[in-house]
C-alpha cells in the first residue's frame, strides 16, 4: 500500500524558510511523478510544484517560482520542498501527492502538514 507522509511543517514569521519533506513508501517510484499541493482557509487546493523522479526536472507554480525548490533523493524515497522567503499567503496545509507519470489524476496523497507564516 503506497503511504507518504509530510512533515516539516510550523508557524514561521514572513521572510523565514521551512523545508517539507515527503516519505513515500510502498512501491518503487521510478516512474513517478510527486508533487505539492496546497489549500488555504476557504480557497480550493493548489497546485505548488513537481518532480518527475526519472528526471528530475521540477516545474513550480508561479506563486512560488524563484523562492521554492523542489528536490529528491532517490535512494530516500523522498521528496523535498525547500520554502525560502515565505510570506503570509503561502500559509496553508501542504500535501505531498504521487502519481503514474503517464496518468492525469493525482493517485496518491499524504495527510497534509499545515505551514504559518505571520506577518
Amino acid at each position: 500500500q503506497v503511504q507518504l507522509v509530510e512533515s516539516g511543517g510550523g508557524l514561521v514569521q514572513a521572510g523565514d524558510s521551512l523545508r517539507l519533506s515527503c516519505a513515500a513508501s510502498g512501491r518503487t517510484f521510478s516512474n513517478y511523478v510527486m508533487g505539492w499541493f496546497r489549500q488555504a482557509p476557504g480557497k480550493e487546493r493548489e497546485f505548488v510544484a513537481r518532480i518527475t523522479w526519472s528526471d528530475g526536472s521540477p516545474l513550480y507554480a508561479d506563486a512560488v517560482k524563484g523562492r521554492f525548490t523542489l528536490s529528491g533523493d532517490n535512494s530516500k524515497n523522498t521528496v523535498y520542498l525547500q520554502m525560502n522567503s515565505l510570506k503570509p499567503e503561502d500559509t496553508a496545509v501542504y500535501y505531498c501527492a504521487a502519481r503514474y507519470r503517464t496518468y492525469a489524476s493525482w493517485n496518491y496523497w499524504g495527510q497534509g502538514t499545515q505551514v504559518t507564516v505571520s506577518s
